[in-house]
This record gives C-alpha cells, structure tokens and sequence, in this order.
C-alpha cells in the first residue's frame, strides 16, 4: 500500500468504525516503514543508553572507591543478569508471540501468554532471590571474587537481591510493551528509574557515607520504582489486558512462551556466564585486571545498546507484518535497521579504538587498570562492528519464531566460541589471551550465522508458508498486495 493510501484510511475510518486496535494494526502493516521503525526505536535506544549509562555511572562512582570495590560491582553482574534473564524468558516471549498474535488478531491466547508470564514469573522470581540470599558468599566466590574483592561483592549483592524479584518483573513488562508497539510506555519506565538512580546514588555512597551498601541500596529502590511505573503503564496503555482467569499453566503455553523467548534467556545466561569466566580468567592477573575488563565491558554495552535497541525496534513490526503474511515488508526492515546498525557500529569501533585509554580512565585512574582496559576495548572494538549482523539477524531469528536457530546464534557468541577460548588461550598467551576471546567469538559466530540467516530469508520466500494446506486451498486464487 502507498503512503498515501495509508494516510486516507487512517485519515477517514480511524474516527469512525476502527477501534484503537484496528488503527494500531493498519499503522504497523502499513505505514511507511523508515519512520515507522525509528519510532518504534528511538525509545528503545534511550531506554537503553540510560540503562547502560546508569550502569557506568555506578563504575564511575563506585570506582571512586577502590579498585577492589570496581571489581566488585564486575563480580556481582553475572548474578543480576541472571535475574534479568528470567523475566524476559517469561516477558519476551510472551511479547514475541503476541506481536504475531495480534498481527493474525488472536487476542485471547495473546491475554493467557501475558497473564500466564506475569504470575509464573512473579513465584520464581521470589524464590530464587531468596536462595541467592541464603548462599550469596559463595556466589561471590563462584562469580570471581578474591578474598579483597568478596566482602565488598556481598555488601553490594545483598540490596539488590531484596529488589531481585521487582528487577526481575520489570523486564517481563518492559518487552511486552514494546512488542505491541508502545516503546514509549516501556523507556518511561526503565528510563525514570535509571536516571533517579544516577541522583541517588553519589548521595547514599559519599554524602550518606554508605559505601558499596549505599550503591547497591539506590539501585535496589531505583530498580523497585521502574517495576511500579511499568505496571501502571501496562495496566493503562496495554491492549492485551492482565487477567487471573487467563492465567493457564498448560504445556501448550509455556510452550508458546518459552520458544519465543528461549533465544532472550540464552543470550542473557551465556551472558552471564561469559563475564563470569572472563572474570576468572583475569583472577591470576588481579583486581586491576578483573577492574579493567568490567570496565571496558560496561562501555561496549552502551553502544551496544542502540544497536540492541535498533533491534527491538524492529521486533513489534516484524512481528506484526508477518502475523499478517506481509513478509516484503518483513524483509525490507530488516535490512533498513542492518544499514542504519553497521554506520553505527563501525564509526563507533573506531571512536573507542582511538581513545581507549581515556575511555578507561574516566572510571578508574589507576595505571594498571587503564593498561589492563585499553588493551581489552581496543581488541573488542576490532570486531564490533560484526555484532549489528549477529544481533539483527538473531532478533529477526527470534521473532519469527525460528527458536532451534535464533538459540544458536544467542548460545554461539558468549558460549560455544567465546567460553572455550578464554578457558584455553590465557594458558598460552597470558592475558592477551584473555583479550582475543571476543574479537574470535564475534568472528565465529558471524560466520554461523551467515547460513542460518540464509535459511530464514529463504523461508520468507514463499508468504503461504505458515498458512494451513486447507487455507491455501481456499486462497489459491488470491495473491495478497506485497508491502
């Protein structure tokens, strides 16, 4: 359908015989598609950048303390992370399946995925916060500590597991805003918390003189406000409505739930476990070099962040236009976001290749540290461009619901190649071992995920592969307008 066309129907019938949802649905199968992605993404980077940009405010400020309590906030990542990889197993997928559902306007199993990931997630996130608890010494051990390094993890640790189940519930609402098209609703939300947290927390760490306590206490209560603001904005704005008579625990459901968003869990657990064995691999080096790779980290997932929110961005629309057997536009939109992701991705690379060592030094000045830090960022940055083709790829994997492959791709680059290489490398190499393993994990599973995203593409070329042998009997004769 033309712009123009798209403009007179919203024009004429949105005031008229068209419900909010209908409208909703026209604009997402037929505006024009540049802009349509951009508002979709816009919110989803700043949402993003402000998430990141908290967590190197926390580096900034928690750096100021000693090069042990930097590490220390490196250490406890992998456990928040897996915390946040619970919700958006429940969250995004529920939210992949909807986008689809609504697109096909399947509104009932739509409201049971939304209520059954709410209250599912809701139990087990309390639990395993309460045993996170109950054994937090040996996480911390488990997750790189040295003894320096331990009691300074624990402090942190133990605020933020209190808000462990808030944290966790924030990330089932924030993707199920987005995938039905309300990125706005969804970077209100997370954005607020994160920007208080900024505020609050050089107040409870040096004015309150609360130490790593204080950080991990502001961030407990920031990370309990965005679950409070999410929830509201859900209940108001959503139009997949939270039910307890949708809730429906069957086999079926979860199903449905688990393959849009086991790909999500993988990518956040091997994740996690990546910059747990990263940590242990600098272990022999160090708390500067521990230091220095949460350091670097932290800056490649601000950048990394606008391109994951490009990909978001992507996700409700893909979901939709093939929901609704709209697969040009499927197409198309993907390798809108694939241009827009590698400008971004390249000039970046460079920016953080050139001034690596000032990039390290604004969080810890300490000449080990910004030794150990550059020389991790300049190495990462050399493949980081190859990300904008893995993440998009995989999120279009994702969505479409090519759960085996999308699960690969996610398990690929921070597990099957990146992991065996630190466990190896470093034996060989000492720590330049240690700053290879992502440039070779990104490249590797660049080179997977060439034929699987070739698989896919060729999948979208038939746009009846999805429908029943019964419907294509009955639609033989009718060929759908391609947009």
């Amino acid at each position: 359908m033309s712009k123009k066309k798209y403009v007179d129907v919203k024009s004429e019938q949105s005031d008229t015989e068209l419900s909010a949802a209908e409208a909703h649905f026209i604009r997402m199968t037929e505006a024009p598609l540049g802009p349509l992605i951009t508002q979709m993404a816009t919110p989803a980077v700043i949402a993003n950048i402000i998430g990141v940009g908290y967590n190197l405010t926390d580096t900034f400020y928690v750096g100021r303390l000693s090069t042990a309590a930097s590490a220390a906030s490196g250490v406890v990542m992998p456990l928040m992370v897996a915390i946040q990889a619970i919700g958006l197993l429940m969250g995004a997928g529920a939210g992949n399946r909807i986008a689809v559902l609504l697109g096909k306007k399947d509104m009932d199993l739509s409201e049971k995925l939304v209520s059954t990931a709410f209250f599912t997630t809701f139990v087990i996130s309390i639990i395993l916060s309460i045993l996170a608890l109950i054994f937090r010494v040996q996480l911390a051990w488990i997750f790189g500590s040295t003894k320096t390094i331990e009691p300074l993890a624990v402090v942190y640790m133990v605020p933020l597991l209190y808000a462990g189940p808030f944290y966790c519930m924030s990330y089932v609402f924030d993707p199920l805003l987005r995938f039905q098209g309300l990125a706005a609703e969804s970077m209100i939300g997370i954005g607020i918390g994160a920007i208080l947290n900024i505020i609050l927390e050089p107040i409870f760490i040096f004015t309150l003189h609360m130490g790593m306590f204080g950080a991990g206490l502001a961030t407990g209560i920031c990370e309990t406000l965005s679950f409070i603001l999410l929830f509201i904005l859900f209940i108001k704005r959503s139009g997949v409505k939270l039910k307890w008579k949708q809730f429906s625990p069957t086999g079926f459901v979860y199903h449905e739930i688990i393959a849009g968003g086991l790909p999500n869990f993988i990518r956040n657990i091997m994740g996690s476990f990546a910059t747990d064995i990263f940590n242990l691999a600098a272990n022999p080096y160090g708390d500067a070099a521990i230091a220095a790779i949460t350091i670097s980290n932290r800056i490649v997932m601000l950048t990394a962040s606008a391109e994951i929110g490009f990909g978001r961005g992507y996700q409700p629309v893909c979901g939709f236009n093939y929901g609704a057997h709209h697969y040009a536009r499927v197409k198309r939109g993907y390798y809108l976001i694939m241009r827009a992701s590698v400008i971004l991705l390249v000039v970046v690379a460079i920016a953080q290749s050139i001034w690596a060592p000032q990039l390290i030094q604004l969080f810890r000045n300490d000449p080990a540290v910004i030794k150990y830090g550059a020389e991790v960022l300049r190495w990462q940055s050399l493949s980081f461009p190859l990300y904008s083709y893995i993440i998009c790829s995989n999120m279009m994997q994702q969505t479409l619901g090519h759960t085996v492959i999308a699960s690969i791709v996610g398990l690929a680059r921070q597990g099957i190649f990146l992991v065996p290489v630190l466990l190896i490398f470093p034996h060989f190499l000492g720590f330049f071992g240690v700053e290879l393993a992502q440039p070779i994990g990104d490249t590797c599973t660049m080179l997977l995920t060439i034929p699987l995203q070739m698989y896919v593409m060729r999948e979208l070329k038939d746009p009846y592969h999805e429908i029943s042998k019964k419907q294509r009997e009955e639609m033989a004769e009718v060929v759908p307008e391609q947009r």
